[in-house]
């Protein structure tokens, strides 16, 4: 799985620590995921989803093989 979470804090000014207090998670959480060696729940991907106004598709991106 793919993340466009790193651009999108760009994109809004977001440092890791600010992400995730308004995700409500830890900035090691937002580190790992960025770094894909962790795999969000459906409630983190939703909640740093809405953080960035965006859908969880627009924000994780899976290949295929991920998929099926």
């Amino acid at each position: 799985m793919k993340t466009r979470i790193k651009e999108l804090r760009a994109r809004d000014g977001l440092s890791q620590t600010k992400l995730a207090e308004k995700a409500r998670i830890s900035r090691q959480t937002v580190s790992l995921i960025e770094r894909n060696e962790y795999m969000p729940s459906l409630l983190i991907s939703v909640r740093i989803a809405n953080v960035f106004q965006e859908s969880i598709e627009n924000v994780f991106i899976f290949s295929e093989e991920e998929l099926f």
